[in-house]
């Protein structure tokens, strides 16, 4: 099923202009074909195409679902950005087809990039929450310094994976509590200093590992957004 995304569907009755392109140049939808539309706030339309104009498709509701995640906590994963822009962007990618509430891009002591661009990733977020046949958009926030990051969802559970083995650490698995709100602190590829570890150790995250191998930052971060899911996964069987 193809999903289209407009995020104010029920007041404009209008597809943006690259949806509208979509189903009207490359699908070749006509006036008259239903379709289904998303806002990325979960919930789904079924629509009927009323005007196959290509920048502007203009469509009449038949009818509305919500379309609730197939998670109920909030998932959220802060991360430092990877030097190379296309790395950071398949990462969005796939932890929004995995499944995630929040993408922040992590300001550390050792960031091999500090500045992004937060609209091309949102664009990517919403290709593939389309792709994934999901409602509801992942936040991708603006790039946040981490002594910012340390205060956020204060009552979650919060992980910090590092690489330093001189300061204690606990396996993923055996940390995480499967259903409760998490929040995980992913380092740049030269890992966290060791006073933005002593700072946020001392805020109350927890210190974990993410196994013997050493992982690059994106695959670090998908690793423990999917050991997430299956262990939840796990602990409801």
């Amino acid at each position: 099923m193809i999903q289209f995304y407009a995020p104010d569907i029920r007041e404009s009755l209008e597809l943006p202009e690259s949806d509208s392109r979509h189903a009207v140049k490359v699908l070749r939808m006509r006036e008259g074909d239903e379709l289904q539309v998303i806002d990325g706030r979960g919930t789904a339309y079924i629509c009927r195409l009323a005007d196959a104009h290509p920048k502007h498709a203009a469509v009449e509701i038949i009818s509305s679902a919500p379309m609730p995640l197939p998670w109920s906590q909030q998932l959220a994963v802060a991360v430092a950005p990877t030097k190379h822009n296309d790395r950071m962007e398949w990462l969005v990618e796939k932890m929004t087809e995995v499944g995630v509430n929040t993408i922040i891009p992590l300001l550390c002591d050792r960031s091999e990039r500090r500045e992004i661009k937060t609209e091309r990733l949102e664009k990517i977020a919403i290709a593939a929450m389309k792709q994934s046949l999901k409602a509801t958009l992942p936040t991708v926030m603006e790039m946040t310094p981490l002594k910012e990051v340390v205060r956020m969802m204060p009552e979650a559970q919060r992980m910090m994976a590092y690489c330093d083995p001189s300061i204690p650490r606990v396996d993923f698995a055996r940390a995480y509590r499967p259903g409760r709100d998490t929040l995980i602190l992913i380092g740049p590829e030269g890992d966290f200093s060791p006073s933005e570890i002593e700072m946020t150790l001392g805020a109350g995250f927890s210190p974990v590992t993410l196994g013997d191998n050493r992982l690059r930052t994106e695959t670090a971060a998908l690793y423990a957004l999917s050991a997430c899911h299956i262990l939840d996964a796990a602990n409801q069987g």
